[in-house]
């Protein structure tokens, strides 16, 4: 769009309320493939630290089960890497059925590896192979579902929609616990060590095809295709343009990521393990604790999805974050209380905090970065930021809980992470909620607010001040904007 013209009625978008539905429906479906995928693993990870490294001291089975679950992380910034760039090239339609594809196999084969005990070194070898596919895979899938649904959504119902991704996360998670404690009870735990534990594997492969039905159905995003139409010269942002000229978006989304995904491993893919581990419950009485959880938090998401969209996303952080500060400690000592209903309600107060980034973040990340290489940028930061900070939280925090023995640690490592997020949050991230995505003219559901927006140009693209500073700077030279 040539900012220099007039804002007309037809730079506006219209979107069908019932199509934007659809499209948080199917893009949410298959990330619930995807996490389905990464869940079962977190779930089953003890039981694989029994299969492919039972040479190794019991005691640090798990660690190096965690460790294996951690190497995927390796792989994901090279993937947001490939498929973000990509995304912002040929299309986020695309790219997105081409993350679950390669999601679906990587999941089936860890479900046909032999154990170590009949083929030795080659098991864990394999496992890993698997696991950096996966970690590929997911390193454009997440960022890439982030960007479709905050570009197919009207802007002032953007954090309602887009909350409905994590919900579909959370699915995801809860359908991989469900069905790995099912089975776990049926088997028993004998019987998941021998060959049980291979059933959600195989059952994954064939859910990930389904998730691919319906994103082909999909149409590209309004905001990708209003790009193409109005870009005269064909220039594709590089990797240099993108750190030199947008490196302040790119600083403040890795801070952010930090935070969220440290929550949020260590709630959904830490805390089965610790409960096992640490604080002696039975696997399978851990993880219907946390099946619990897992759809208390799906309606509390979406409530503050919608109240972002009302008070703004940044008050919504900001409380949240207050709120691990001040709560974590006491959250943690609920947990290792022993009594059942303390336990829960320790588990549901952490969860709940979780819930409230989950329910404005996937709008607010989007919104950080312009449309031309929102995909690229969003999906390299955000696999940078939870490789080294989130991936790595199980990992770590059992390794630091095993040396100092205080089960009190990871209490005080989400009171660190958080205390900086509030920082980041506070200072350098701009109130976005009800606004239009930047670089993107505004998404509205019905009519009768194009003229709204006409009457106040400058309110509509609130971003031109932005675009007039990178203007200034030689950027709109090299097509970055």
């Amino acid at each position: 769009m040539d900012h220099e013209q007039k804002f007309k009625k037809e730079d506006v978008t219209v979107v069908d309320t019932n199509i934007a539905k659809k499209t948080v429906f199917a893009t949410s479906l298959g990330n619930a493939m995807e996490w389905f995928d990464f869940g079962i693993y977190a779930y089953l990870a003890v039981t694989i630290g029994k299969v492919f490294f039972s040479e190794i001291d019991p005691s640090h089975q798990l660690i190096y089960s965690l460790a294996t679950f951690a190497i995927a992380f390796i792989a994901r910034p090279i993937g947001g890497l490939v498929f973000g760039m990509m995304g912002d090239r040929i299309g986020r339609k695309k790219i997105l059925s081409i993350t679950l594809i390669m999601m679906a196999i990587a999941t089936l084969s860890i479900g046909l590896i032999p154990s170590y005990s009949s083929i030795g070194i080659y098991a864990p070898i394999l496992l890993i192979i698997a696991r950096l596919i996966q970690g590929f895979s997911t390193g454009g899938e997440y960022a890439g579902a982030m960007t479709f649904i905050a570009e197919s959504t009207p802007d002032k119902k953007r954090g309602f929609m887009a909350s409905g991704l994590e919900v579909g996360t959370l699915a995801g998670f809860s359908a991989g616990a469900g069905l790995v404690t099912f089975i776990t009870f049926l088997l028993g735990p004998e019987k998941m060590v021998e060959w049980g534990w291979r059933i959600p594997f195989l059952i994954a492969g064939p859910l990930g095809f389904i998730g691919l039905y319906f994103r082909t159905r999909l149409e590209e995003t309004p905001a990708f295709e209003a790009m193409i139409k109005e870009e005269e010269k064909k220039h594709h942002t590089s990797l240099k343009e993108i750190v030199i000229n947008h490196w302040k978006p790119l600083l403040i989304c890795i801070g952010i990521v930090l935070f969220y995904n440290t929550m949020s491993y260590m709630v959904l893919t830490y805390m089965p393990a610790y409960l096992t581990q640490e604080l002696g419950y039975g696997e399978t009485k851990g993880l219907v604790l946390m099946i619990i959880v897992m759809i208390i938090m799906m309606p509390i998401i979406l409530t503050m999805g919608h109240l972002s969209d009302r008070i703004g996303r940044n008050r919504i952080i900001t409380g949240a974050l207050i709120g691990v500060i001040l709560l974590s400690v006491p959250a943690f000592m609920m947990i290792g209380n022993g009594n059942n209903y303390i336990v829960f309600c320790g588990l549901l107060l952490l969860s709940s905090l979780l819930a409230a980034f989950q329910g404005a973040l996937p709008a607010t990340l989007p919104s950080l970065f312009f449309t031309k290489v929102r995909y690229g940028s969003l999906a390299i930061t955000y696999n940078i930021s939870t490789s080294l900070f989130g991936g790595t939280t199980p990992l770590v925090i059992a390794w630091l809980v095993g040396i100092t023995k205080n089960s009190m640690f990871p209490a005080y490592y989400l009171m660190t992470v958080c205390l900086f997020g509030l920082i980041i949050v506070s200072l350098f991230v701009k109130e976005t909620a009800g606004k239009s995505l930047r670089g993107s003219p505004p998404v509205v559901k019905e009519q009768s607010e194009i003229q709204e927006l006409l009457k106040n140009p400058d309110k509509a693209l609130w971003w031109k001040e932005e675009v007039q500073e990178m203007k200034e700077k030689g950027m709109n030279k090299q097509g970055i904007i």
